[in-house]
């Protein structure tokens, strides 16, 4: 290797260790642009539709995103916070059921067990509560220490806001400022893979979001039919924890069994039964349905990114980890296999350069991970 070789490892080594420092503020803005994506399209739209100014279209989306959010605040929210605070005082109740279950069970065991399981001590399950809070606690700490930051999570807050807002405003100027970091060679593929990007962003943003409404319509269904209490509230947990694969269907089942086990141990079987019913549903039937062009993501693979940006990025990774790994997949499949593993050179790779200026006036100017300019 070359002295220039050498000073090139060095400097890209000390960039990835500056990111490093300030992940915080890099995954503050990509939320902000996975945001400006669903803004952005939602103004396309009114652009299309009224076929007005950008400006306007822009005001009108936030006016409509506006009005949505106080309506819920107003209409759905009071409703949740009362129903999940009765909801967590009937917790205990549902644990001192289950604990004198196992008791009684350990104690008087069936006919039909034999006596080697029989003779088998059951652990106390103040114990396994116990061993189980101890383990979430190490696991999850670093989420409480998160969210006990009020004023920490206002100013995240509100630069999210802010940063949503400029990237919405002119987001043409910060996607070609972004192409400018690729090499010149490169930047018509990169413009290419970021249309991509920005299309699998919003085909999974829009599919979570409708299988979530699906998810909680049928688990209000089912435990209001069940008779469960405050089935609103688990509706809307289940819902909220959809937007979590693998791990956020397994969390939302929890209260509902808890408050089931607090009627009778066969109500809390059944309400296990109908939250598999309803996942098996929504990953088997709904979802493929209503999402045949989404980005597919195996479950394990899906897994294993969540638990680490959960453990090296925090709450606000463990939030976005769908959205990053569906960019790193895009990222992955067309710069890494098809670039250069598969050595199929892309044709835009090979012409010459064409300066930005110009390449706005040949082919759609890409926005910030979105599609083409409507403004």
């Amino acid at each position: 290797m070359k002295l220039s070789d050498y000073i090139s490892l060095v400097c890209f080594i000390l960039a990835l260790v500056i990111l490093w420092q300030f992940r915080g503020i890099l995954l503050l803005v990509f939320a902000a642009i996975v945001l400006s994506i669903a803004l952005n399209s939602l103004v396309r739209r009114i652009v299309q539709r009224f076929q007005m100014r950008r400006s306007r279209a822009v005001l009108m989306a936030l006016g409509i995103v506006l009005i949505v959010m106080t309506l819920f605040s107003v209409l759905v929210l009071p409703l949740f916070a009362n129903q999940f605070e009765q909801l967590l005082a009937l917790v205990p109740q549902g644990f001192n059921r289950l604990d004198s279950w196992v008791t009684d069970l350990a104690e008087n065991p069936p006919e039909w067990v034999p006596d080697m399981v029989a003779d088998f001590e059951l652990p106390r399950l103040n114990n396994l509560i116990e061993q189980f809070l101890n383990f979430s606690g190490q696991f999850f700490g670093n989420f409480v220490s998160f969210f006990s930051g009020s004023v920490v999570t206002l100013l995240q807050g509100l630069l999210l806001f802010v940063l949503t807002l400029m990237f919405l405003s002119d987001p043409k100027a910060y996607r070609n400022l972004l192409l400018r970091l690729f090499p010149s060679l490169y930047r018509r593929r990169a413009d290419e893979i970021l249309t991509k990007c920005e299309w699998s962003l919003l085909c999974w943003l829009g599919g979570v979001s409708i299988n979530s409404v699906f998810v909680a319509t049928l688990s209000f269904a089912g435990l209001f039919f069940l008779g469960v209490p405050y089935p609103f509230a688990n509706a809307m947990l289940a819902g909220l924890f959809n937007f979590i694969p693998n791990i956020g269907p397994a969390l939302s089942a929890i209260f509902p069994i808890i408050v089931a086990l607090s009627q009778s141990f066969s109500k809390a079987i059944v309400v296990v039964v109908l939250y598999v019913f309803i996942q098996n549903l929504e990953s088997y039937w709904f979802s493929p349905m209503m999402m045949q062009r989404r980005v597919s993501l195996l479950p394990a693979a899906t897994l294993v990114v969540q638990i680490f940006f959960a453990n090296f990025l925090g709450p606000i990774g463990l939030i976005l980890a769908l959205p990053l790994a569906v960019v790193c997949k895009v990222w992955i499949e067309e710069a890494l296999i098809v670039d250069v593993l598969d050595k199929k050179s892309p044709t835009s790779s090979s012409a010459p350069d064409v300066p930005l200026s110009l390449a706005a006036d040949t082919q759609p100017a890409v926005e910030v991970a979105s599609g083409q300019e409507s403004g």
